[in-house]
């Protein structure tokens, strides 16, 4: 039998599974969006970047299920999500609108090696690059950087609608110092008196609002297909290798 798939830093990753989880709390993450947090007695704990599938059965045995990411980065027993409503989904719309503390989902995971950070893997900075709800693993590598005896510098550039839509904006705020810097970009409408024109992301603010290549940054970038492609394609035209550029894209509904 091979020995469990060590990280960088020595420790032993979780091997995916399925699990039983128990709503404990649910809250309103944006005016589109919820918070879940969810008991998982079984649950091997997770990397920062990790996701699970999220599994719904029907009475009459009817079964769908998404892929979402991971809020926290928690050693056991508990995981976090956060999930934007897709109005013609069939997961998301059940998840937002329908769970209630006590009920059960099925979780397969945690899932996903290359889009994580590590504690102590590197000490290169990180660049984060997220749009709209694209930032949940992004933030959960902040909050576990935050909680981490680590010295790289981290710093997230945050397209987003309106302040409404920011995800995490208190913690956010609170992680925000010497560590980690929080650059957003108001697609739609941006807070009285903020400096920076609305609109979306050009070329122009990401270069402006993110680390140089010459820095040899670490970067992350999550969002949807276009944003992802998009952003991709000027860090490279900027300068960075694409073997710097970690990419996640959602879609689930």
């Amino acid at each position: 039998m091979s020995a469990p798939p060590l990280t960088s830093v020595g420790r032993s990753r979780p091997r995916p599974a399925w699990h039983v989880a128990t709503v404990v709390e649910t809250r309103r993450e944006t005016p589109t969006a919820a918070r879940l947090t969810l008991e998982v007695p079984t649950w091997p704990g997770s990397e920062a970047g990790s996701h699970v599938d999220v599994r719904l059965t029907a009475p009459d045995g009817y079964q769908a299920s998404r892929s979402y990411s991971i809020v926290s980065s928690t050693p056991e027993a508990q995981v976090v999500l956060a999930v934007d409503e897709q109005p013609d989904g069939e997961v998301s719309p059940f998840l937002v609108h329908e769970m209630r503390p006590g009920d059960q989902l099925e979780l397969h995971g945690p899932l996903g090696a290359f889009f994580v950070w590590r504690p102590g893997e590197s000490d290169r900075p990180v660049q984060l690059v997220a749009g709209g709800s694209g930032v949940v693993p992004l933030y959960a590598m902040a909050a576990a950087h935050g909680t981490a005896d680590d010295d790289a510098p981290f710093r997230l550039l945050y397209s987003v609608r309106t302040p409404a839509d920011v995800f995490f904006a208190d913690e956010l705020a609170a992680l925000t110092g010497p560590a980690f810097s929080l650059d957003l970009v108001y697609t739609r409408e941006a807070p009285d008196g903020w400096p920076d024109a609305v609109g979306r992301l050009t070329r122009e603010t990401l270069a402006a609002r993110t680390l140089p290549a010459a820095r040899q940054p670490r970067v992350y970038v999550c969002g949807s297909t276009g944003f992802v492609e998009t952003v991709a394609r000027w860090l490279q035209e900027l300068g960075h290798p694409a073997t710097a550029i970690h990419t996640e894209r959602f879609g689930g509904l």
